[in-house]
């Protein structure tokens, strides 16, 4: 898939704005949302084979922790998160008789009649396919046209994924949940949590970090912004809502809509967004003003990206 294949994002609405992936209740005023833990142990004979066979695998060298093994069964174990787009499932892949196993995530697009893809004029602005029945579907927003959006959002954000994976593999700058595999419009992910108790780490939002635990994660931040600036991407839809905490570590999830900042006339506009929100995030936590400068951050990131 080639860069400027990948999908820009909605364009600026009035009002109040909402993160694309938020849950009704995480959105309302003065309530917070805890991560809940699922059922590790279903049924014994739950479950069905592996479906690693037939699908487009991540990057190599596969992680030591991944069961690749054909005979392996996954079993639904629930749901993680819910969102307008798609919902994430936790699922455990092992060998029977065995003690080879992991969690996944498993990122499931909308079908076509309980889907609202309210980026896709953006997402369809930024990607043509070659087949004009099949460009025409998908602009009239027919039945299979959505079903097609469904499979590039999840094409889009599994090729980059891995593109970002081995970015971060080689420097250690930048850190994504590792894309085990696609099929259709279903992505499966490396679960990133408690794998005991099947709770997955929290998001950016739901923390209230100390100075030293903030300043850390700012720094972390900006380093991963960074990396994607030379590699000529932004985020695109960038907030403490698809930033995940775990051991420490910031990781960027919901990367559909990443942004080329060379071919997207409105790449700067869109880093400029996702610098604003999460600075807006950090100062109103008490980060100093000074270090969450959002015109100095996305002037030094525009330079890394050579567009300045």
């Amino acid at each position: 898939m080639r860069d400027h294949d990948f999908p820009a994002p909605e364009r600026r609405t009035r009002g109040r704005r909402r993160f694309d992936d938020d849950e009704p209740h995480l959105a309302k005023r003065g309530r917070k949302a805890e991560p809940q833990p699922v059922d590790l142990d279903p049924l014994p004979d739950a479950g069905t084979w592996s479906s690693w066979d037939d699908a487009v695998h991540g990057p190599r060298p596969y992680p030591a922790w991944l069961v690749t093994e054909l005979a392996a069964r996954d079993t639904e174990l629930g749901v993680l998160k819910t969102g307008k787009e798609a919902d994430v499932h936790l699922v455990r892949r092992a060998v029977p008789d065995t003690d080879r196993s992991c969690l996944l995530a498993a990122k499931r697009y909308r079908d076509a009649d309980h889907r609202l893809f309210h980026r896709d004029a953006g997402y369809l602005e930024g990607r043509r396919v070659r087949r004009s029945r099949e460009m025409r579907a998908m602009t009239r927003r027919t039945a299979f046209g959505r079903q097609m959006i469904a499979g590039q959002w999840a094409a889009a954000e599994f090729a980059v994924l891995g593109r970002l994976w081995e970015i971060g593999a080689r420097y250690g700058t930048i850190t994504v949940p590792y894309p085990v595999q696609l099929r259709g419009t279903e992505l499966m992910l490396e679960f990133l949590g408690d794998p005991d108790e099947g709770l997955a780490a929290p998001r950016l939002a739901q923390l209230r970090p100390g100075e030293a635990d903030l300043r850390d994660l700012w720094g972390q931040l900006v380093e991963a912004l960074m990396v994607l600036a030379r590699a000529g991407h932004a985020h695109g839809d960038l907030s403490p809502y698809n930033l995940l905490v775990h051991e420490g570590r910031l990781v960027l999830i919901d990367l559909p809509q990443v942004v080329d900042l060379v071919a997207n006339p409105q790449g700067p506009e869109f880093l400029a967004r996702d610098v604003r929100v999460v600075a807006t995030w950090f100062a109103a936590r008490g980060l100093p003003a000074a270090l969450a400068d959002p015109l100095a951050l996305t002037e030094q990131l525009l330079r890394e990206a050579g567009l300045r």
